[in-house]
């Protein structure tokens, strides 16, 4: 589930995976994703997650935003 926090406003996720190789295919989908939605998220990643934090621009999560993450979490559940 993504986690609203404040200050500043945002959404955020952490994705576990058990093999580095996942991680890379999983960041090639956000990649192609960010391009297309023209959203780009602050990505941080190790040898077993990757997380994400998007701004949000206005006070509440917009339809794209939610869009968004939710597409995110299709292609974490495919792999």
């Amino acid at each position: 589930m993504w986690k609203e926090r404040e200050s500043p406003l945002r959404i955020e996720k952490r994705f576990e995976f058990d093999h580095y190789s996942k991680i890379s295919k999983f960041m090639g989908e956000i990649e192609k994703l960010c391009k297309e939605r023209d959203i780009y998220p602050n990505i941080s990643f190790g040898k077993n997650f990757v997380s994400l934090s998007i701004f949000l621009d206005n006070k509440e999560i917009s339809d794209m935003e939610k869009e968004f993450s939710m597409e995110i979490d299709k292609f974490y559940l495919e792999d």
